[in-house]
């Protein structure tokens, strides 16, 4: 945030409070695999360089990201707005909205026998489609004093039950989805020069936090008020303004307009004021 928002709106922001998602959703996906595997007793090799060919017979499991996108249906005004952190004592804090992002994988394998390979392909396929979601911890909020804490204001703690009243949940979910065609595959490996091979493509779908901004209050302009002297006769004259106006007879044929009113904030510009439709008099 630049300094001149700073004096602005009175505060002072913290550090980015995840930008380390897009990693730990990779590291996420790499234990999924390693942990789950109980085929053999040697688990595969999980590689993210897919030019990588081993020289004997063991089985590789290639992940590689190779796409970023901002979601452009959940994306939100980047307005400063209320952050749904609770601190005892530390009063109420702003962030803008979270920015959310898919991450496009690349998965495919590697084995010296094409069968073991396709073999290998299908456990990885049903193994990601039973994890819907590779994390799912409190949100984390970081304070520009540079404590983590949770929603509720306690220490953030990934391990933490997802239990309480008004706790963010992070989730980051994942899918099978189809967005690389055989030729744009094919472009990917030449690239990376290697070897083409069947391949899945995987979408999770997580969000960046920024700063948290922590104020002291909120400061109201009012635009330029009149002088306090003038006041009193401004009220005379109001008050003097507003009684009924009548003919010589004594018949009350209306009342006058109320006075014109000054709206406090900047002069507004190129705005025409409007006259109320005159009455007719009674012949």
């Amino acid at each position: 945030m630049a300094e001149e928002d700073l004096q602005r709106y009175g505060g002072v922001p913290g550090v980015f409070s995840s930008f380390e998602v897009i990693g730990e959703v990779t590291e996420a996906l790499h234990n999924l695999l390693k942990k789950s595997y109980k085929v053999t007793e040697r688990v595969p090799r999980l590689e993210e360089d897919i030019s990588f060919v081993p020289k004997d017979r063991e089985q590789v499991i290639y992940i590689y990201m190779y796409r970023l996108a901002e979601n452009p249906n959940l994306k939100n005004r980047k307005r400063l707005r209320e952050a749904p952190v609770e601190v005892p004592g530390e009063g109420v804090f702003y962030h803008r909205p979270p920015v959310i992002l898919d991450v496009f994988y690349l998965i495919c394998v590697h084995s010296k026998f094409r069968s073991e390979a396709e073999r290998l392909l299908g456990w990885t396929l049903l193994t990601m489609n039973n994890t819907t979601s590779l994390i799912k911890r409190p949100r984390r909020f970081i304070l520009p004093d540079g404590r983590p804490v949770d929603s509720l204001g306690r220490e953030w703690d990934p391990e933490a039950k997802l239990e309480g009243d008004g706790l963010a949940v992070e989730k980051v979910s994942l899918a099978l989805v189809d967005d690389l065609t055989v030729g744009d595959a094919i472009n990917i490996f030449t690239m990376n020069e290697a070897p083409y091979r069947p391949f899945l493509t995987y979408r999770a779908r997580l969000a960046l936090d920024g700063p948290l901004l922590a104020t002291t209050g909120t400061d109201i302009s009012m635009g330029q008020l009149d002088d306090p002297m003038e006041q009193p006769q401004a009220k005379a004259t109001t008050k003097k303004s507003q009684e009924p106006i009548s003919r010589p007879s004594g018949r009350i044929v209306g009342s006058p307009p109320p006075p014109k009113r000054v709206n406090p904030g900047p002069v507004a510009h190129n705005i025409r004021a409007t006259q109320p439709n005159s009455k007719k008099e009674d012949k």
